[in-house]
């Protein structure tokens, strides 16, 4: 097995853990005890920590070594803004050459979303709603765009923790904007008009999450003053 295979399957298999949740966020990535695992050197364990390094998900400090990447609010808020731009134009993009057929493929994810709210599972939730915005962004002419899609959504996935965990309430209103854009583009709208109602329905998320932190902020700081009083 060559180096770069090697480096291949060392990547894979860190960045399964932190999907999953096996590795988890602040989590220290020894390279050696990997390596055993793999039956590998640590050359191309080494390769593969840069790799996910430059995607955001793993962090490397002197003295400290690798470990995986903490998002904290702010990052959070950064990332869904950058992918609400990156996304919104994305779908916009694509829409010319959006068939029939994509639109079916969407609807049905959309409409499994929809049959799993009664039995919600967060998790399961949001691995469908990444299908169904894959299923709209994907076709995107413009891999660079494209490419800022995909690490949006890797940066995301270091979170674990979905939002509709916080504000499952927002899992309704989101399988309806997605019916909503779903006629936006049967319709032929304009592109700019897609692109204005996918990036809407991505701030329209961060807001219901901003707003849930904020809400429990308030409410803590008021379980403080009153166990002062």
């Amino acid at each position: 097995m060559s180096e770069v295979s090697k480096a291949q399957r060392a990547y894979g298999f860190i960045r399964e853990r932190i999907e999953d949740g096996r590795y988890s966020p602040g989590y220290r990535l020894v390279l050696g005890q990997i390596a055993r695992e793999l039956g590998v050197s640590v050359v191309p364990v080494r390769e593969a920590i840069r790799l996910l390094e430059a995607e955001g998900l793993v962090t490397f400090e002197r003295n400290v070594g690798a470990q995986v990447a903490l998002i904290k609010e702010t990052e959070y808020l950064h990332t869904m803004q950058t992918l609400a731009l990156v996304e919104g134009a994305a779908t916009a993009l694509s829409a010319p050459t959006l068939t029939a057929d994509h639109i079916r493929r969407a609807r049905e994810v959309n409409e499994r979303m929809r049959q799993s709210l009664d039995e919600f599972d967060p998790v399961r939730f949001t691995a469908l709603n990444l299908d169904f915005h894959a299923v709209l962004f994907e076709e995107c002419p413009n891999p660079h765009i494209l490419d800022l899609v995909h690490r949006g959504w890797n940066r995301l996935k270091v979170l674990r923790d979905s939002t509709f965990s916080f504000v499952p309430g927002r899992a309704r209103e989101s399988v309806e904007e997605h019916e909503r854009l779903l006629r936006l583009l049967e319709s032929g709208a304009d592109p700019l008009e897609i692109e204005l109602a996918a990036r809407a329905h991505r701030t329209a998320t961060l807001d219901a999450m901003l707003d849930y932190n904020a809400e429990h902020k308030h409410q803590g700081a008021d379980a403080v003053s009153t166990a002062a009083g």
